[in-house]
């Protein structure tokens, strides 16, 4: 009798748990298409902030800065979702690709003392440039789509050769982007809400030599045999 309600408690909850647990994060049956087509960081809004008189080489950096930073919020913020890696993979990423990234830290630099009056204010404003385009990538309603973004886009980088990381923001910078408006499920819009499994009391006075006791407890709480 114990045997056989300890198989009922299990497999019910086994079957709860399948149909309300994400499979590697996969937060939604169907996910929404965030991709888009590559871009330059002459878009508006892909690079944060306009680079007025930026070269092709200075936008080129803004793009590898920013998908660093997008890379770098994720593995603050999507902990909460262990199997996308978002955290190993940008530690990854900054040793593996870290020459790329300095040479366009310090193309970014060199836009922003060039198009200054002085050093000062130079300074000054690659420090503002810095804190928006990290601000822009902190989000709460859209945190699933782009964490699920982010993870996929990390995973990229790390596969990508040294010195094409430049090539991997032209081509999914516009998909970054695209994960930080507010979805949801598409193949279910309006939602799905399984119910709550359904137990059978599981006490002494229900069971009598292991078969449900319908003169004491009534009718079973699921349908069939037991």
């Amino acid at each position: 009798m114990a045997v056989l309600r300890h198989l009922i408690v299990v497999g019910t909850a086994v079957s709860a748990f399948a149909v309300a647990a994400p499979a590697q994060a996969q937060f939604y049956f169907k996910g929404p298409d965030v991709r888009g087509a590559p871009v330059t960081g002459a878009e508006p809004g892909i690079v944060g902030p306009a680079l007025a008189n930026a070269t092709p080489k200075e936008l080129r950096a803004a793009l590898v800065w920013n998908m660093r930073a997008a890379l770098n919020v994720a593995a603050l913020q999507c902990q909460f979702a262990p199997t996308l890696l978002t955290l190993s993979n940008y530690n990854a990423l900054l040793s593996d690709h870290s020459d790329e990234l300095k040479a366009s830290y310090d193309t970014l630099t060199n836009y922003f003392l060039r198009t200054a009056k002085t050093k000062k204010e130079g300074q000054s404003a690659l420090d503002q440039y810095g804190t928006r385009i990290y601000s822009g990538f902190s989000v709460v309603a859209a945190q699933l789509t782009f964490c699920q973004t982010a993870g996929d886009i990390g995973h990229a980088a790390l596969f990508v050769p040294r010195g094409s990381l430049g090539t991997l923001a032209e081509e999914r910078m516009r998909e970054m982007r695209n994960s930080l408006t507010v979805w949801g499920e598409q193949s279910f819009p309006r939602g799905i809400h399984p119910g709550a499994p359904r137990l059978p009391r599981l006490d002494d006075v229900c069971w009598k030599k292991g078969n449900w006791n319908a003169k004491k407890c009534g009718a079973q709480a699921f349908g069939g045999g037991v």
